[in-house]
């Protein structure tokens, strides 16, 4: 790799400022080279930049972001056809077989590397040995057409990530309630998942393992941010109660420098039930809102994710919450080859009749299953996981028969329900939805009571009648970005 510059680019990070651009810029600067980053989301594609470029990495720790740097590897093959060009992140892995293979562009792949896992060492690994004259597919966890690396599962020594020349936090999600609207940071205290939910695209990388960031670097973290203004806090954890002990120790150092900083977490259904004595604690400390997958009111659909919880124990789950006086934002996967239009109109009525129409984003009762490649759902559920559910799963269908080709541009592999007035329905809450997100304004009693209509009428039955209430509670706290993938 000749002398140029090292440039970095992220493409969406949920609204946030972009920790996948943070933290490999300050290990890349603090081993002696100049690297540099650009958040496209929030600028401008850096063309000069990127002719001047030798290395590019593009993160890609989400669908949305791929779907984004897979476009921008475009442009940068375009314009600086000789720069090495790496993606990093969990959606590279699982999509290397299409990063890695011809993409129409004089033949040439649109990736040359691919890392995933704890990508930080791997990255740096990989810029010192193409520096060095060597081979990129002789770096240990670097993918190339020449070998397969594994995953980097290794925990890293992570440094305090340098946010100074990133883009300001004002510029990202803030929080809001009550009249309060304040730029929310985000720092993640732990990275992977212990728990191995079939349909979750961090299991093909992570394998169950997670790692926990030093609480002294987390809380540097926070430190910062709050100093550059933020005050909020969203824990990006996948899961913020896999090290309940780990999380505590931080929430109380963040509470007691900072008492007037709220924070927001996610966590699984299955530790709010395991959990609950925590919860009362956090909401003292400042927690403002948990984010959690309920995904469905099937427990078919529920058995078949591995979710490791039923219907029923959503019920007790807001129970907790509530006598914690703790908000939920409950995330759904509304739409999956098993949801029956009856499952449907079931989770319709069961967040209308506990009061969460406006705990739930419109565009969560749009979406659609995602099967990526490497996805766990492309086996079968495992002999003993199967018989423990019999009395849930009928005719178990085989992965071939339930999901079509691979779609490589598309990042999944294709599915189509057995009642196909389902995917149309799924088509026309998604628009009703896209609406709701272009209007800042959008009511989200009458969002949710247009999809509704839209499923009754697919049922071939008259919605039920109920009006909003007269005089509905102060909206929920939440960020602007809506959580999504």
């Amino acid at each position: 790799m000749n002398a140029g510059r090292i440039l970095l680019l992220a493409c969406y990070e949920l609204g946030h400022q972009p920790l996948s651009l943070a933290w490999p810029l300050t290990v890349l600067q603090e081993a002696g080279f100049p690297a540099e980053g650009r958040d496209l989301s929030i600028e401008a594609f850096p063309e000069e930049a990127v002719v001047q470029a030798s290395f590019v990495g593009i993160a890609v720790p989400m669908h949305t972001a791929l779907r984004l740097g897979v476009e921008a590897a475009a442009r940068v093959r375009t314009l600086n056809p000789q720069a090495h060009l790496c993606f990093y992140g969990l959606y590279a892995w699982l999509n290397a077989d299409y990063l890695l293979g011809d993409d129409d562009l004089a033949g040439r792949p649109l990736a040359d590397s691919v890392i995933a896992g704890e990508y930080e060492a791997p990255l740096l690994a990989l810029v010192q040995a193409l520096a060095a004259g060597g081979d990129a597919s002789a770096v240990p966890g670097v993918t190339t057409l020449a070998g397969r690396g594994h995953p980097h599962l290794e925990r890293l020594a992570l440094p305090m990530p340098n946010r100074a020349a990133l883009p300001a936090l004002d510029q990202y999600a803030h929080f809001v309630h009550g009249g309060r609207h304040v730029a929310a940071g985000y720092v993640e205290a732990s990275r992977g998942c212990l728990h191995t939910c079939r349909h979750c695209p961090i299991v093909p990388v992570y394998g169950g393992r997670f790692f926990v960031v030093p609480a002294e670097t987390v809380l540097a973290d926070i430190r910062q941010q709050v100093a550059a203004g933020a005050g909020h806090i969203t824990f990006g954890d996948p899961d913020f109660l896999n090290g309940p002990g780990h999380v505590l120790k931080i929430a109380r150092a963040l509470h007691a420098e900072f008492p007037e900083v709220t924070f927001d977490f996610t966590t699984k259904v299955e530790h709010i039930l395991e959990k609950r004595h925590v919860f009362p604690e956090l909401r003292r400390l400042g927690a403002a809102f948990v984010v959690s997958a309920f995904e469905s009111l099937s427990d078919e659909v529920l058995a078949r994710l591995e979710k490791g919880h039923t219907a029923a124990d959503l019920d007790l789950a807001l129970e907790i919450l509530e006598a914690a006086d703790l908000p939920v934002q409950p995330t759904w996967v509304a739409f999956t080859p098993w949801t029956t239009l009856d499952d449907y109109l079931a989770m319709l009525a069961w967040i209308r009749t506990r009061g969460l129409i406006p705990h739930v984003p419109a565009v969560q009762l749009a979406l659609r299953l995602l099967v990526p490649p490497g996805s766990a759902l492309l086996t079968e559920i495992g002999d003993w996981r199967l018989e423990m559910n019999q009395s849930l799963i009928s005719n178990l269908q085989s992965p071939i028969s339930l999901f079509g080709p691979l779609e490589s541009a598309n990042f999944g592999y294709a599915w189509r329900h057995p009642d196909a007035c389902m995917d149309q329905l799924q088509e026309q809450v998604a628009t009703v939805a896209q609406a709701a997100a272009n209007n800042p304004q959008a009511d989200p009693y009458q969002t949710f009571a247009a999809v509704e209509r839209l499923a009754y009428q697919v049922a071939g039955r008259p919605a039920p009648a109920w009006s909003p209430p007269a005089r509905p509670a102060a909206p929920p706290p939440r960020l602007t970005e809506d959580w999504f993938c």
